[in-house]
């Protein structure tokens, strides 16, 4: 479900919510805060116009607001806006859209 956010990211980037991990191991176990692993599935909640090519001829991005991406556990930039935490990456750092 997509939510609206006080944000529009500019040309190629794209402001994603991370998808929260399970609690729970399939066995039962409780996963403490401090081992679990950060989720490499988001939601795409804002993105901005796309990039110019050497004629200016302007390219949408491919991901589109409420799509479920996968990317680098590693890969964007952290921020905190209106008390929420999101991530902030390029559209090429994303590495696939899920398929519903």
């Amino acid at each position: 479900m997509a939510s609206t956010v006080n944000f529009v990211p500019l040309k190629d980037r794209v402001l994603l919510k991370r998808v929260d991990q399970e609690e729970k191991t399939p066995g039962g176990i409780i996963i403490p805060d401090t081992a679990k692993e950060k989720p490499v599935e988001g939601e795409v909640l804002a993105v901005g116009s796309g990039v110019r090519d050497e004629q200016g001829n302007l390219h949408p991005l491919e991901v589109k607001v409420g799509d479920k991406v996968l990317f680098s556990k590693w890969g964007g930039n952290e921020v905190k806006i209106d008390g929420c935490d999101y991530v902030i990456m390029k559209e090429s750092d994303i590495l696939g859209i899920l398929n519903k």
